[in-house]
């Protein structure tokens, strides 16, 4: 059996052999076929009826919705004897980015077969999975989840929905409020938490929205995302019965959050397609649109933001399926060793909880510059609503919120990390000590005749240093209250991310040649980003570093080391940015 590459974060420490990673460029037939699968349901379904959609259709939607159900489209992570596709876990990533492209759709879509399917199908019993989890996946029935209220966003375990014992022993009765219920409006069956009785922690049920005490609110008007239906749900005396709470009474809160890690990470594949159909409307629009006698797609201007959207959206494409893959193999261990195949699943994804923030955070700020980009290259059209931008634009906001805010997830990269390696599963913090312990003698390792590669595992082994230094600095001079200093923390966190994205990315183009032999254009990508990369890294370090440590030749030590261990070769970015635009403008199109 195939083991991880890397636990959860220890890729802070441990290095990886690009051969051994999973890159998009390696889906099989089947996995290409599904995605066609999904793009030509939404050139059919979803496309022509983006206008209708935003006005808030709700039997249209819903009707979408049931026409995907057909095609086996709400059953990919569903096992086959729920009616479901029973696809790996890559699989499944890959149709979260090839739907993402579907604006409101998207998120209706995601939100039934991911967090209105999945708590059920992971931590339902048989009864339960037969009788909800075989429906949802065909369409029969749609689902939403209910966890947030009026006095409980970020901090989910505080919600005051109540369940009581009925006195005969056989319903919970449910009293309380919900509300931004994605899919609200129409759904059949919601995943609602409550606690019972005095209980500290949240349980959650299984409630079917056409029970008696079940009001449906009207739905919300929002900054996009229009034809999604975000309601309020009211709660009053309604009657649950017991055999439909989800697993054990007071799991609900970890329910929730493993739910959470699983939401994150496939919303930042879902960003992925949303970025690659902006980039590619720029592009057509940048190839039609004249000025001053000439098309705007030959201005350097242009040319630098359509490149720079492309290199953004490949580093996250490239951290997407690396990591996918080892949860996918992770889930496969845990199945062999007879978990049950939806906790395999659950545990699988949850285990990496520090990269799903990552790709959370970094993916939904990834689109938000792409978006915005996309705006200003259609200059006052990208303000129109005629044009697709704009949907696209006020659709990406939201994505920042979603899954638990990306403030929380910040924190959450950092506390993750650190608890783990606290707990010995990697030692970050011992090889942060020998190299704070050997500041005089930190040097950038360059060495004469290394190959292109060789550079780039040294740049990444030198950042990885750097992040070391700066965690354990900081959380030494800071003490245990270090996650108190949320602006430390966030210089911290934006260093990890960087990390990842930018060590992904080069893996990728790695074995991108290894297999096809070397494309100037991705090493002009990669360039371009690490070049970036060591700005961002030695930024936040400073930022940290200065903040948390008060003895100021101490600071300047660290600071000195940092600029050391983040000294990369200088870019012609202007040309490599150039060669990027170049080949979409020449094809039309994202072409990587």
């Amino acid at each position: 059996m195939e083991t991880v590459n890397l636990k959860s974060g220890e890729f802070l420490v441990k290095d990886v052999d690009a051969k051994d990673i999973f890159i998009p460029e390696e889906f099989n037939e089947e996995q290409r076929m599904i995605a066609q699968t999904c793009r030509d349901f939404m050139e059919a379904e979803v496309f022509p009826n983006l206008e209708k959609i935003d006005k808030g259709d709700r039997e249209l939607m819903k009707s979408i919705l049931h026409k995907a159900g057909e095609l086996g489209m709400l059953g990919i992570a569903v096992p086959e004897e729920y009616n479901g596709f029973g696809q790996d876990f890559v699989t499944q990533m890959l149709v979260a980015e090839t739907t993402g492209a579907g604006y409101s759709f998207s998120v209706a879509y995601m939100c039934h077969c991911g967090i209105g399917t999945m708590p059920i199908m992971y931590y339902g019993n048989e009864e339960q999975r037969q009788n909800y989890v075989s429906r949802l996946a065909t369409g029969e029935l749609i689902g939403a989840y209910c966890l947030t209220e009026p006095g409980a966003g970020s901090d989910a375990n505080s919600g005051k929905t109540t369940a009581t014992l009925s006195e005969d022993g056989k319903h919970y009765i449910l009293n309380g409020q919900k509300m931004w219920i994605t899919n609200g409006g129409f759904c059949d069956t919601q995943v609602v938490f409550a606690k019972i009785d005095n209980d500290r922690i949240l349980s959650a049920f299984i409630v079917e929205s056409d029970w008696p005490g079940v009001v449906i609110g009207p739905d919300e008007h929002k900054m996009g995302i229009k034809g999604s239906s975000t309601t309020q749900i009211y709660y009053n005396d309604v009657k649950v019965p017991v055999e439909n709470m989800i697993g054990a009474r007071g799991e609900g809160f970890r329910i929730a959050l493993s739910i959470l890690h699983m939401g994150r990470m496939k919303l930042g594949a879902n960003v992925i397609g949303a970025a690659k159909q902006t980039i590619t409307d720029a592009v057509r629009y940048a190839n039609e649109r004249k000025q001053f006698n000439t098309l705007i797609s030959n201005f350097g201007a242009i040319k630098h933001k359509l490149a720079q959207m492309a290199i953004k959206t490949f580093a996250h494409e490239s951290a997407i399926y690396r990591v996918s893959k080892d949860v996918e193999i992770l889930i496969n261990k845990y199945k062999s060793e007879g978990c049950d195949q939806g906790r395999a699943a659950i545990d699988g994804i949850s285990h990496y909880a520090v990269e799903d923030a990552i790709l959370k955070v970094w993916g939904s700020e990834m689109l938000d510059y792409v978006v915005d980009e996309g705006v200003q290259i259609h200059g006052g059209m990208g303000y129109s609503a005629e044009m697709n931008i704009d949907r696209g634009y006020r659709d990406s906001r939201i994505n920042r919120i979603f899954e638990g805010t990306n403030e929380i997830n910040r924190l959450l990269v950092v506390e993750a990390a650190t608890k783990r390696a606290m707990k010995g599963e990697y030692n970050l913090f011992e090889l942060a000590e020998e190299l704070h312990n050997n500041l005089d003698t930190i040097t950038d390792g360059a060495k004469n005749g290394e190959s292109y590669f060789e550079q780039k595992r040294r740049y990444m082994q030198n950042f990885k240093k750097a992040i070391m230094l700066t965690i354990q600095s900081a959380t030494q001079a800071l003490g245990k209250k270090y996650m108190q200093e949320q602006e430390v923390v966030n210089n911290l966190s934006n260093m990890i991310m960087e990390l990842y994205e930018a060590e992904s990315m080069a893996l990728r183009v790695e074995k991108l040649e290894g297999l096809n032999g070397t494309k100037e254009i991705y090493r002009d990508m990669l360039d371009v980003f690490v070049y970036d990369t060591a700005s961002l890294l030695r930024k936040n370090a400073k930022d940290a570093i200065y903040s948390s440590i008060e003895d100021v030749n101490e600071a300047e030590k660290l600071v000195k080391a940092v600029k050391t261990l983040t000294r990369v070769e200088g870019v012609n970015v202007m040309k490599a940015r150039r060669n990027i635009a170049n080949l979409m403008i020449e094809e039309n199109e994202y072409k990587f």
